[in-house]
């Protein structure tokens, strides 16, 4: 797509996104001859701006109006800036400042970055919880619930809890879920929970004897469960305060998609190896979230990808400064939960 744009076209469009980002208004020739960093007549511009609207990067609103970005100009101008993005040194130091507060539960530093993440972009964030495969297990309870069921509740070293209804065969009772949960305690405090329903299973079934298949079934429904992400979504009301969604139905439409945890979750969360994911318009597959973009990343606990955070905005959105706060936010946030996991 580059090759398309000689340098003087490059830069004339990232003017006028830069502009669009800013002001929500039609650019003209005039407002870009006035930058300092574009040191050409408004006539030369003008025709600029006329290729590339026939290129198929601008669109002119009325004929007697500016012109704006099409997502085709987004896609270019985010593919430009991408490895140029970064934060100036007092704002990341604030970030990874904010972000070292002692906490002590992952759920709280999960609620502190969706939080910090919003209020920094004024855009909805979302974040991920770490999935539960990767706590580490400090207790479980055994509850039986009806014949057959029994709920067990798992807490582990980091805070978590996870409560979780599991099958179990008739005639095991409370006294049995009891003596199998003191097992489980004594022998599977400490290790990571896809540890414990994988290689700690034939040991633990090697004990209980004539309840093997009791603790494989048991074991085997935690495992279904600790994939399972929880989500935090803030600031989607700040998507009122961008003229794009001044019309209620329209507005009324995205809200209730942003309070859609399940579809949040399948969108923001980024595939293992990819540093950062930006889907613009309708690169987006929900018709409500096509006038939105969608900038997420993953976050890890020492080498290991445990989830994701993102940003959604307008497509007009700062892609600059989200794609650098969400790098910063990332590695920060990182770097805090595999401080906490030595500490466990």
């Amino acid at each position: 797509m580059t090759q398309l744009l000689d340098v003087r076209k490059m830069r004339i469009l990232e003017a006028i996104v830069d502009d669009y980002i800013l002001t929500a208004t039609p650019v003209g020739s005039r407002t870009l001859s006035k930058r300092n960093d574009i040191e050409l007549s408004p006539a030369t511009i003008r025709n600029e701006m006329s290729d590339l609207t026939e290129l198929g990067f601008l669109e002119q609103p009325h004929t007697s109006a500016g012109r704006i970005p099409n997502e085709r100009a987004y896609r270019l101008y985010v593919n430009n800036i991408m490895d140029s993005a970064k934060l100036t040194d007092d704002e990341a130091e604030y970030i990874r400042n904010h972000l070292n507060t002692k906490v002590n539960e992952v759920g709280e530093v999960i609620k502190q970055t969706a939080r910090m993440l919003s209020g920094i972009t004024n855009y909805t964030s979302v974040v991920l919880t770490p999935q539960m495969k990767r706590a580490r297990l400090k207790h479980i309870s055994l509850i039986p619930v009806t014949e057959g069921s029994a709920l067990a509740v798992i807490v582990t070293n980091s805070g978590g809890a996870m409560n979780t209804m599991l099958e179990v065969p008739k005639g095991i009772g409370q006294r049995e879920l009891e003596q199998l949960a003191s097992l489980m305690n004594e022998r599977c405090a400490g290790y990571r929970l896809d540890d414990i329903t994988k290689t700690l299973l034939p040991l633990l079934q090697q004990e209980v004897g004539e309840q093997a298949d009791t603790i494989a079934k048991m074991l085997s429904g935690i495992g279904e469960n600790i994939e399972k992400q929880d989500v935090e979504v803030v600031g989607a009301s700040n998507m009122l305060d961008y003229p794009e969604y001044a019309d209620a139905n329209r507005a009324k439409s995205l809200l209730h998609e942003l309070e859609s945890g399940d579809y949040l979750k399948k969108v923001i969360k980024t595939d293992d190896g990819v540093e950062l994911t930006v889907r613009i318009g309708n690169e987006n597959d929900n018709p409500e979230l096509r006038d939105c973009s969608i900038v997420s990343v993953n976050y890890s606990i020492g080498n290991e990808t445990v989830g994701s955070m993102g940003v959604i905005g307008p497509t007009r959105m700062d892609y600059g400064k989200v794609v650098a706060v969400l790098k910063c936010m990332s590695e920060s946030l990182s770097n805090v939960l595999s401080e906490m996991d030595k500490d466990r």
